[in-house]
């Protein structure tokens, strides 16, 4: 799966499982409980999701696949 700035966070979420215990390795805190995201990303895509946690975009994306790699290990 190619993630890019328009990729829905649901989308990686259904590919990949619950990522969100990485990505706080990263600095990016969890928002609610996994059904409440579940919920909420289907409308969040990965651009909206890096403002929202204030980090830059290009940043944000390698979190994000450096997340899911370091997960399917």
């Amino acid at each position: 799966m190619k993630i890019t700035e328009k990729t829905y966070v649901s989308e990686i979420l259904k590919a990949h499982g619950d990522i969100a215990e990485v990505m706080e390795l990263f600095g990016v805190r969890r928002v609610g409980g996994f059904g409440f995201r579940k919920f909420l990303t289907r409308f969040i895509t990965v651009k909206t999701a890096a403002f929202v946690h204030g980090v830059p975009l290009n940043k944000f994306m390698k979190m994000v696949e450096a997340a899911i790699n370091k997960k399917e290990k």
